[in-house]
C-alpha cells in the first residue's frame, strides 16, 4: 500500500470518526483528531509489518499493546473496535487482493479479540 493511499486511509477513517462522535471534539480537541490520524497509520503500518511476514499474530499483538495505551488514555475499547471496523470497510479495492485479504482479516480477528469480555 502507497503513502498516499495510506493518507487517504487515514483521512478518510478519522473524520467518520470523529463525525460519529462529536463529542470527541470536547474530549479531545484537536490534539486528539492529530493523534487519530496518526494512529490509523500506525495501524496500516502494522497491517502491512504483519502482512509482508506474514504474520498475523503480530497485529494482534499490537491490539493487545493499543489498547492498553489508549485505554489509559481515556479511550474505550468500543472506539478502537469502531476503528478498526472502519478500516474493514474503507480497504477494499485500496491495495492488492492477497493483501486486502489479509489486512481485513487481521483487523476481523482483532475486533473478534477486543469484544472478549
Amino acid at each position: 500500500m502507497n503513502a498516499a493511499v495510506k493518507e487517504q486511509i487515514a483521512d478518510q477513517v478519522t473524520a467518520g470518526i470523529y463525525e460519529a462522535y462529536p463529542d470527541l471534539w470536547e474530549r479531545f480537541g484537536e490534539r486528539g483528531y492529530k493523534h487519530t490520524k496518526e494512529d490509523n497509520h500506525h495501524h496500516l503500518d502494522h497491517l502491512e509489518t504483519a502482512y509482508e511476514l506474514r504474520q498475523p499474530q503480530l497485529f494482534l499483538e499490537y491490539t493487545d499493546w493499543l489498547e492498553t495505551v489508549l485505554t489509559s488514555r481515556n479511550v474505550e475499547t468500543g472506539l478502537i473496535i469502531d476503528n478498526f471496523g472502519r478500516l474493514i470497510d474503507v480497504i477494499p479495492g485500496q491495495t492488492d487482493p492477497d493483501e486486502e485479504s489479509f489486512m481485513i482479516s487481521c483487523l476481523q480477528d482483532a475486533v473478534r479479540k477486543l469484544e472478549r469480555p
